[in-house]
């Protein structure tokens, strides 16, 4: 592999008449493609393809064990190019901007991806696995679909938080003992707003100034805020994907995560690119890591797989899902704020993946 670094029938028929409209591009009759043969048409056509170049989010130390699976399976070449999901968005829309269509299919965080079809680079594509995903996973449009999900929880270092002190909800967190104790991620502004409107904007907004006022620790990497409350320097976390608190307690970490009510979920993508090179490679990919197979394998990265057909403890809670399509049209207005509360007014930076 190389890397570079920096049900079914119903479901066809509606995607048809949503997107008759939308601008064709040159692969939609493929990727719309239903017939009895698609299984062997697919192979065929990204075995001449020989290879598939895909912009992903997702880390190299997760994306690369899934990538070797896929090249294993089929015997087609996969390049990743990893990065933040921003760096990702404003690559593909850079080189489209130009005239440049190098990449084959994306994998990335839901707001981004959202980017990148309203830049027109996505289509709609048919796969037999939407039967094993749950609504949250399928926007609108279905010109992507969340293949994982990130939950935003709590965290914390059981050799420093008792168990009465775990707080229970969100207004737990004002309590005293937590002043400079608490750590929050830097760019979380749609668990922000999603929060905010939970709670009625009036309230949320007031929750959230004195959550300010009790000097939290901000830090920017939902990684690097698990590894520090495993560590100790930040005792409790408030915003934190708990698969990342996850996969350092499966390793022995003194640290647990806990889902607050109501739990807020983002969702990561997958998605063809309208004018791939390899489209048939782009379609392959997309159906492999939607699989239970696929879901299987980001399940065992401790991530949290999309597919119902995947059990998995990481999301045994109700939860709600951040709509990226709200975030992105609200995005000034909430960081804005944010910034304002938590960052001295600074410009956001984000590691998402």
């Amino acid at each position: 592999m190389l890397i570079k670094t920096a049900a079914a029938a119903l479901i066809g028929a509606c995607m048809h008449a949503a997107f008759a409209q939308q601008p064709a591009g040159p692969h939609r009759s493929l990727y719309l493609y239903q017939g009895p043969d698609r299984e062997a048409k697919l192979l065929a056509g990204a075995k001449k393809d020989k290879e598939v170049l895909v912009y992903t989010s997702l880390n190299l130390k997760d994306s690369v064990p899934i990538g070797e699976a896929f090249e294993n399976k089929y015997g087609v070449k996969l390049t990743l190019w990893r990065s933040s999901s921003e760096k990702v968005l404003q690559r593909a829309v850079t080189e489209a901007r130009a005239g440049r269509f190098s990449v084959d299919a994306f994998e990335l965080n839901g707001p981004e991806m959202e980017a990148i079809y309203r830049e027109g680079l996505l289509e709609a594509f048919y796969t037999p696995f939407t039967k094993d995903l749950p609504p949250a996973a399928l926007p609108k449009h279905r010109h992507w679909v969340a293949d994982r999900f990130n939950f935003f929880t709590i965290a914390y270092n059981i050799n420093l938080v008792k168990p009465a002190e775990v707080p229970n909800s969100y207004e737990d967190l004002l309590n005293p003992r937590w002043v400079g104790r608490i750590g929050i991620e830097a760019g979380d502004t749609d668990w922000f707003a999603s929060v905010v409107k939970s709670m009625g904007e009036q309230k949320g907004v007031e929750f959230f100034r004195k959550l300010a006022q009790m000097k939290p620790q901000v830090r920017t990497g939902h990684t690097l805020m698990a590894e520090l409350v495993a560590s100790g320097e930040i005792p409790l976390a408030a915003t934190i994907y708990n698969h990342n608190a996850e996969r350092l307690a499966v390793k022995g970490a003194p640290v647990k995560w806990k889902a607050l009510k109501p739990t807020f979920g983002r969702p990561n993508g997958v998605a063809v690119a309208k004018r791939a090179q390899r489209p048939y490679a782009a379609l392959l990919f997309a159906d492999f890591i939607l699989s239970p197979e696929g879901q299987h394998l980001i399940k065992e990265r401790n991530r949290v797989p999309s597919s119902t057909k995947v059990d998995t403890q990481l999301n045994k809670f109700p939860y709600q899902m951040i709509d990226p399509a709200l975030i992105l049209d609200e995005a000034d207005k909430w960081e804005k704020i944010w910034s304002e509360l938590f960052l001295r007014g600074q410009a956001i930076k984000r590691d998402r993946d």
